[in-house]
């Protein structure tokens, strides 16, 4: 079984690899779009060189192998006499439903035919199920955890016992530890919360629709209008109007009966569901094997935050007040409708260009050729253009390209959908396809990533040029992608970014602070037809742009942070979400709260990174403390690059992440050097400022 089930999946894989092109990355991103008509599935080599998808019907082909090969892997779990530990095979089960349920899941987003897109969903929808029923198997429980507590055929390494923990901790989510009552009372639970969840997301992005007669025609005429109705559906931030930003803030925030009533059903069910399983708090499972590893670690950094950012922030926006006197009749107070509209004029100021001027400069073809420059600077890699076979890809806009060591060889491929299309979603996206992990007969298993971006398709004129944010966005995404390609774990359950949500964003948001580099930008940012250099004062000014008024925006991400970890806190929470937002407003923010608004129920983050939310700042200091340690002097390197592979990216979710840090920065990982960190940035970026603003 275990020879047949290996070489089934070793045939996928060497599917995939293809031939590769050897070309130019500028050229081969560049050139104008082919567009395709439809592969015959006489021709087709199958979705990602597997040769079931040359049709949609294959899902129900690899459904059913996955059914087969689980059923062995779970008699094998449970057989006494088993010969492999535990840990491998769990693994292998692990990587079995994953390499379906990850390729369906992106299938089902992704693909445009309606046709792949729907067996996808299916087989998203059986898989899924498959794994509901695996996760209430009372004696796969018992084995991994007699297993993993007791003894097992053979010792076990710290990273066995790490993934082995792991993989307890999913299967008590479930509850499966708990009596049959608490369990169905527990699976009760999370489909509540899914289903709160779903339609709490939805409803924060509803527009908010006002009849035209209740707003005075100077206002209504600042909204686009809907039959008798002006139609709200975000807070007009770049309005030079005040009085419209102020009516857009106060109406599209104000309070909405029906969706706190969704909050408050979310919040109670996740409490609930957490103490069954032995929980004070949702934050404290939700932050286990986690950076923060605790709320306690989490307060005490965003509390740190408070105090060093008050001053800082109160500085920004004595410098906003001066920006907003200089339009004509503007009050002289700043409110909460007012940083958005005056930190982009700063930025344009800072600037002296529009980002559209920026743009022919970096072309996607020079981006990777940039991103390329610094892979083989940092770790001596390559992205090398690859040919797609007949069918191999979803769309003829897609990309393939191997990333291949100098002598490790190749180390796994990137499909990149770069480029907007109608239908296509419009989130910047990382997905695996296939993880990492070490096969039984001594072969790895490489990674197969998808990068997915909306990006301006290239033209016969011209190629997709890119504004500043994007090129952020696009170094973001390649973070995560080279996490994925460089983790190289025994285990596929912990490669690349199956890590906590903490962890795995240092990756991409360290590569934000390469795209923000004078020294980096100056490599390749070129004009598409001339070749002229972006000249050096544009690029330094562009690069202090990005990071006008830090410090206050900084403190409105520890605000929200700190409201997310307040919800997701000790329950009941004797106030209502809309007191409590203005109660941990007035004591993390400087701008007062506005009566009658509700900023909460427009807050979908609450749902999908629920006690979550906190990450975007701790991972930006784990990011800043590894640049100004390791990359901040020359952040073209090796010998910083290969720490910092070594040190971080090879070992994936292999550890306890505060354990991975610490060996890796030499230091605890304690709130107030995550603060520190983070502070330094910020004083950083505004000397920056500072001087480009002289």
């Amino acid at each position: 079984m275990k020879l047949a089930k290996l070489g089934h999946w070793e045939r996928l894989l060497q599917a995939v690899i293809c031939r590769r092109n050897f070309g130019n990355l500028a050229s081969t991103f560049n050139k104008q779009l082919s567009r395709i008509p439809a592969v015959s599935p006489k021709l087709s080599k199958g979705l990602f060189g597997i040769p079931e998808l040359a049709s949609s019907e294959g899902f129900i082909a690899l459904e059913e192998r996955v059914k087969c090969d689980t059923d062995d892997l779970v008699a094998e779990s449970v057989d006494n006499g088993r010969q492999r530990k535990m840990v491998e095979v769990f693994d292998e089960l692990s990587d079995t439903l994953c390499q379906v349920a990850d390729l369906a899941e992106f299938v089902r987003i992704a693909h445009p035919d309606r046709k792949f897109s729907e067996a996808a969903e299916n087989a998203c929808i059986n898989i899924n199920a498959l794994v509901e029923r695996l996760n209430t198997n009372v004696e796969l429980y018992t084995s991994l955890r007699r297993a993993t507590e007791e003894s097992d055929v053979a010792p076990l390494t710290s990273v066995d016992e790490h993934v082995s923990k792991l993989f307890l901790f999913d299967f008590e989510q479930s509850g499966i530890h708990l009596p049959e009552n608490l369990r169905e009372s527990i699976v009760g639970l999370n489909d509540r919360i899914l289903r709160l969840g779903q339609r709490f997301a939805m409803n924060s992005h509803e527009p908010r629709r006002v009849p035209k007669h209740l707003l005075p025609p100077y206002l209504a005429n600042n909204f686009p209008s809907h039959g008798n109705n002006v139609v709200i559906s975000s807070f007009h931030a770049d309005s030079s109007n005040e009085q419209a930003r102020e009516a857009a803030y106060k109406l599209y925030l104000y309070p909405d009966k029906s969706q706190e009533e969704i909050l408050d059903e979310l919040l109670l069910a996740r409490y609930e569901l957490v103490n069954l399983c032995g929980y004070p708090t949702f934050a404290d499972r939700t932050l286990k094997n986690s950076i923060a590893g605790s709320p306690g670690l989490v307060k005490d950094f965003l509390d740190v935050l408070k105090i060093e950012l008050e001053r800082r922030a109160l500085e920004e926006y004595d410098v906003m007040r001066h920006l907003k006197k200089k339009d004509v009749g503007a009050r002289d107070e700043l409110y909460c409708w007012d940083p958005p509209y005056l930190t982009a004029i700063l930025k344009k100021q800072i600037q002296g260009l529009k980002s559209s001027d920026f743009a022919p400069y970096f072309s996607i073809g020079n981006c990777m050729e940039g991103l390329n420059l610094i892979f083989q600077a940092l770790f001596d890699i390559t992205l090398e253009p690859c040919v797609l076979e007949e069918g191999e890809s979803w769309h003829s806009d897609v990309h393939k390209i191997a990333v291949v060591h100098a002598q490790e060889g190749l180390l796994g491929y990137i499909y990149c959908d770069f480029f907007e299309r109608h239908g296509k979603p419009h989130q910047d996206c990382h997905f695996t396809i296939v993880g990492g992990r070490m096969l039984s007969n001594g072969n790895y298993q490489n990674p197969v990533v998808v990068l997915m971006l909306n990006l301006p398709a290239p033209s016969w004129r011209k190629p997709s040029l890119l504004t500043p944010s994007m090129v952020e966005n696009l170094f973001h995404e390649m973070g995560h992608a080279m996490h994925s390609m460089l983790a190289r774990t025994t285990y596929q359950h912990i490669t690349g970014t199956r890590c906590s949500t903490d962890l795995a964003e240092v990756p991409s948001v360290l590569m934000e602070f390469f795209a923000s580099d004078p020294r980096v930008l100056s490599k390749f940012a070129k004009h598409y037809k001339t070749g002229e250099p972006l000249p050096e004062k544009a690029i330094r000014s562009l690069c202090a742009a990005k990071h006008a008024f830090t410090a206050s925006e900084t403190q409105l991400q520890t605000f929200y942070a700190a409201l997310d970890q307040t919800y997701h806190g000790k329950h009941p929470l004797n106030a209502t979400t809309t007191e409590i937002l203005a109660n941990v407003q007035k004591e993390y923010y400087t701008l007062p709260y506005v009566h009658n608004t509700a900023w909460q129920l427009r807050f979908s983050h609450l749902f999908g990174y629920g006690a979550k939310y906190y990450s975007y700042l701790l991972s930006r200091a784990v990011a800043s403390w590894i640049w100004q340690d390791l990359f901040r002097e020359n952040p073209l390197s090796r010998d910083s690059g290969e720490k910092y592979r070594r040190g971080l990216l090879a070992h994936g979710g292999g550890m306890p992440p505060p354990e991975i840090l610490a060996k890796f920065l030499k230091q605890d990982i304690s709130a107030s050097n995550l603060a520190r960190s983070l502070i330094n940035e910020i004083e950083n970026r505004r000397m920056e400022v500072n001087n480009i603003s002289r």
